[in-house]
Order: C-alpha cells, then structure tokens, then sequence
C-alpha cells in the first residue's frame, strides 16, 4: 500500500482499528501521534494525513490536500468477460499500470454467469479497483462496467480513438509495431474472453474499425496478456501533443 486512499466522508470519522488502513498507520508506516503520512482523496486531491490521536479502537486524522493527480491515461479496455478470480486481478493491475475505463462485456465465448458474481454484485470489484490505485500512487479510479454486450462496448470509443483488439489467430500486425512512435491518444484495446474471441466477435470488431494484433506466438493468459498490452501502450505510444 503506497498510498492510504480515503473516501472524503471518512476523515470526518474515527478509522476502525479493524480497517486495514488502520493496522497499516500503525505496524507498516509505524505512526506515532503527530506523524504524517501520504494520503489521498479517492478521485481526490493528494496530501498528507496527520495522525492525531490513537484510541482503544479508533484513529483519529486529519488531512491536508497538496496537489491534484495528473489525468488518467486516455486508454479504455474492452475485455470479455472472465472469471471472478481472473477479473480481481485484472482489475488492480489495469488500475496500476493506467487505464481510462475497464468495459468487462459479454462476447460469443463469455461465460454469461460470470456476471452474476458476487464480484460484481456485492461491490466486491471497487476493493481491487482501489488496491490498484494505492499500488500507483494514484487517487484516480477507471470507470468500470460489467454489463455491456460487446457490440455496445464497440458503440462507446470516441470516434478519433485509435482501436485495436489483440487476437492470437488471425492479427495482421505486431502490437508493438503499430504502437511504435505513434500518437494513440485516446486508445482503446479490446481482449477477447479466456477462451478467445469467436468468429462473429471479429466480425464486429472489423466492422467497428479494429486492427487485429499479437503479442507474438505465445499464447497468455488474459490478465497476463493485459499487463504486456498495457506496458507496450504506454512504453511505445507517444502522448498526444509530441
């Protein structure tokens, strides 16, 4: 945890010293009563929280914002829908590395139930979402859904973004290659489901106006395959304005 993320609402409260934002004040950073550490405001300013008094089950801040965070990358991730474990980890890797907003949709080869999941249903994924941004040092948070069809998701990109899907099976170019010295700003990448896009999916993400690409002959797991995807992205394409 690089960064102690608070909702605004919290700081007008004692922390718990159950919540684990608490336990990491204290044993991680090993505060003491006067001590600041780093904090922010979830899509929030930057600061430093001080540490005022440690009680019996409570601690009581205060907060003090420094700076805004730069904007998020302008990269959205269209991603067929996965399995909840899949999806956590997705979830707070994407948010570490950067990424606009995460469109997790139902394609030819989802599994429609994944869906249903008390990942989404029960708020479970902000949690991921907001471990990412604290890895990142970041206050800033993706827009996340999980009930878009794929053939809404491809209605959604502006209509300047550079849009490319990674397929192993039938790419025409080496995502590297078409990232290269080129300005994909905004971009968005669409990765098909764990067991890959179907016929129909490639059908509308040609139609859309997608370049199919690879990561090169080996075939990754989707997180893994996100990661890679991203680390080009943002390694390769230069910023708008350059």
């Amino acid at each position: 945890m690089n960064l102690v993320l608070f909702e605004a609402e919290e700081l007008v409260a004692p922390l718990p010293l159950a919540d684990p934002r608490a336990q990491h004040v204290l044993k991680v950073l090993r505060r003491s009563p006067g001590e600041t550490f780093v904090a922010g405001l979830v899509d929030g300013p930057l600061g430093d929280a001080t540490l005022l008094t440690v009680g019996s089950d409570a601690l009581t801040l205060a907060f003090a914002p420094t700076r805004e965070p730069p904007p998020l990358p302008p990269v959205t991730l269209i991603v067929g829908l996965p399995r909840p474990q899949t999806a956590r980890d997705l979830l707070r890797d994407a948010t570490t590395l950067g990424v606009a907003a995460i469109h997790l949709v139902a394609t030819e080869r989802a599994d429609p139930n994944y869906a249903a999941a008390t990942l989404w249903t029960s708020g479970e994924w902000r949690r991921h979402v907001l471990a990412g941004a604290a890895q990142a040092c970041d206050t800033r948070l993706p827009k996340i859904t999980w009930t878009h069809t794929l053939a809404s998701a491809l209605r959604a990109p502006p209509p300047d973004a550079a849009r490319l899907a990674l397929d192993n099976y039938e790419a025409s170019s080496p995502l590297a290659s078409v990232l290269a010295g080129q300005r994909m700003n905004p971009l968005t990448l669409a990765f098909g489901p764990e067991r890959g896009w179907g016929a129909a999916d490639r059908n509308a993400l040609r139609a859309a106006g997608f370049t199919l690409c690879s990561l090169g002959e080996r075939v990754l797991r989707l997180e893994t395959a996100v990661t890679a995807a991203l680390a080009l992205t943002h390694g390769l394409a230069l910023p708008s304005g350059r």
